[in-house]
């Protein structure tokens, strides 16, 4: 009797001790998930310090800003892929979105159909491509790695047209083989895709979104051609 007596009173002291002890390593994961955040927001990026250094200075006397926060600054940047051959082999998706989150390092988002089309063999909530959005370490990165590694790979570069503004301060550039990144495994393609890279900025004309794109080193040039 005194056996049993002893292993109850082990069972009602364990338990309280082994939820402590959850709760306490779930607060700790919570803990360092914002640490984790935190340190990635106060890592040093080389293009938002030449931002501040030599951008906002620059723009400031082009444009006569007044006060420094009127300098239009880059908000996000977009990528939208498009996979037509999801129709025909669903597997396809999961081998892009695989693709694209090498390239920018970041899950992407599939995207569904809206609606079914018959003609081109689509239904409704189909996966038909994937999308993600970039913003502050990771989009500086993401545009360095862009502008001085991703397009002068590209074959017969001969710049990017200026006049794919909407009007609103934002620009889209296309771009057609997304082997152009150094992050992709050439050896190991399945599939080539193209994607849309929109850059979303402050400004409030194309004038001054255009200027802040080629102060980060954009190579705009005047003709409509679109990006190889």
């Amino acid at each position: 009797m005194a056996d049993e007596k002893e292993k109850k009173v082990k069972k009602k002291t364990d338990t309280p001790e082994d939820t402590k002890t959850d709760a306490k390593g779930k607060k700790s994961a919570k803990k360092s998930k914002e640490a984790e955040a935190v340190a990635e927001e106060k890592v040093p990026v080389r293009l938002f310090d030449f931002y501040k250094k030599e951008v906002i200075p620059s723009l400031s006397k082009q444009f006569a800003y007044k006060n420094p926060f009127q300098v239009p600054k880059l908000e996000k940047i977009s990528i939208n892929v498009g996979i037509g051959a999801a129709t025909q082999d669903p597997k396809m998706v999961d081998i892009i979105v695989k693709e694209l989150e090498n390239i920018v390092g970041q899950k992407p988002v599939v995207t569904l159909a809206k609606k079914s089309v018959s003609n081109f063999k689509l239904r409704e909530k189909m996966k038909i491509g994937c999308k993600v959005t970039l913003r502050k370490a990771r989009m500086y990165e993401f545009l360095d790695r862009l502008i001085n590694v991703a397009i002068p790979r590209i074959r017969d570069f001969r710049g990017v047209p200026d006049k794919a503004f909407d009007g609103n301060g934002n620009y889209t550039l296309g771009v057609k083989e997304h082997v152009i990144f150094p992050e992709v495994n050439i050896d190991s393609i399945q599939k080539h895709f193209g994607m849309d890279i929109t850059f979303v900025t402050s400004a409030g004309s194309d004038d001054e979104a255009r200027e802040l794109l080629r102060a980060f080193g954009m190579p705009f040039v005047k003709r409509e051609a679109s990006v190889n």
